[in-house]
């Protein structure tokens, strides 16, 4: 069996990487730009700091700003429908990974009209052509959707997010730049950060791991657990290191997939609106230790990668525990609920486990589940 990874043809990383936005445009011959960005993005001044330098370039360009924090099929088609009338010929997402979704779907349908309905994009769809040529510039430090081949949409008719794995999706280039994220509050650099750790603990023990996709995901551990307390701080070291940290995860799951707690945070975002990070966040710890006895020697690397002292001592059962109660310990040091109570109505839990069951991500679950088992789960936290 043969394992594939798919990753950028080029990557930017550090402080004032967004320079490089314009040289980028310019080098590959792009005429003009389709600016994809949330409103308050727009409206902080962020999207700013990239407008401003293809300004400065004289590279034309157009903003399309109508994006939803849950992106759904009718942003994706009046995207579709702005990107055409407005001439360019590249996508810059700027933003978190709303906007980057909402631009590899207007990306991928202007190239595959045949997928102009959104929801046969659900699952791996069998494009044929490489979506719009985009750049991407996360403003947070979680989602990682600047190097992966996944992208979510949520269908409002029906009340769940459409998990699309296409590898013609990957930004061309990204730019990841700590600079863009400093201006994010602490909530959200919180819940941004803690779902790029879920990314890193899902991406390691996935069914779908193998050697080369470990060694992205324990060094993402590391980063991310040593620098999310100062990103929620601002500290620079802290930004700089989740930049980082969360762009390696993303190396990572991206082509071995998730699990069940990507499957169970899915339907909440859909039913409830709740954000992903936070949904990720509370979730992830009951679902270690649901998975734990199908993990083998794992939780004591990510233990190790997580500072835990003294793991080569530990029994398998210790290791097991050192490495949830870390995941635990950080969650509530960065202010995350412990549990779903202010979230989720027990009488919509039979929707949202059979949602979670249905979920793409739930394959690659180290520990098969069922419908019942997810439905418990969710009971256990709230």
């Amino acid at each position: 069996m043969s394992n594939r990874f798919v990753l950028n043809e080029t990557s930017y990383h550090g402080a004032g990487a967004i320079q490089a936005v314009a040289e980028e445009i310019q080098g590959r011959g792009f005429r003009k730009a389709f600016v994809c960005s949330d409103p308050d993005l727009i409206k902080f001044g962020v999207t700013n700091k990239v407008t401003d330098i293809l300004d400065k370039a004289s590279i034309p360009y157009e903003i399309y700003s109508e994006i939803k924090p849950n992106p759904t099929i009718e942003n994706v088609q009046h995207g579709v429908t702005a990107f055409q009338a407005s001439g360019a010929d590249c996508i810059v997402a700027i933003g978190g990974g709303s906007s980057m979704d909402t631009a590899k779907a207007i990306g991928i349908i202007d190239q595959n009209p045949e997928f102009a309905d959104v929801r046969s994009l659900e699952g791996v769809a069998p494009t044929k052509n490489k979506c719009v040529p985009i750049i991407a510039v996360p403003t947070t430090a979680g989602t990682a959707a600047e190097v992966t081949i996944n992208y979510v949409i949520t269908d409002t008719d029906k009340n769940r997010k459409m998990v699309c794995v296409d590898v013609h999706d990957i930004p061309v280039v990204a730019v990841v730049d700590p600079d863009m994220m400093s201006s994010m509050p602490k909530g959200l650099t919180a819940a941004t950060g803690m779902d790029a750790l879920t990314h890193a603990i899902e991406g390691y023990i996935t069914k779908g791991a193998w050697e080369m996709s470990d060694m992205f995901h324990l060094k993402a551990i590391e980063i991310i657990s040593k620098h999310l307390r100062g990103a929620v701080e601002n500290t620079p070291e802290g930004r700089e290191g989740m930049a980082l940290g969360q762009y390696i995860a993303g190396m990572g799951f991206s082509n071995v997939g998730l699990g069940i707690v990507h499957s169970m945070a899915h339907p909440l975002g859909a039913l409830y609106d709740t954000p992903h990070g936070i949904a990720n966040a509370i979730i992830l710890p009951t679902v270690m230790e649901y998975n734990a006895p199908a993990t083998g020697e794992k939780y004591r690397e990510i233990a190790r990668a997580m500072g835990v002292q003294d793991v080569d001592g530990m029994s398998i059962e210790d290791a097991r525990q050192a490495a949830i109660d870390a995941v635990r310990q950080l969650s509530k040091d960065v202010g995350i609920a412990e549990n779903l109570k202010e979230i989720v109505k027990e009488e919509d839990i039979p929707f949202l486990a059979q949602s979670a069951y249905d979920d793409a991500c739930r394959p690659g679950n180290p520990r098969d589940t069922s419908v019942d088992e997810i439905a418990t789960l969710y009971k256990s936290l709230i």
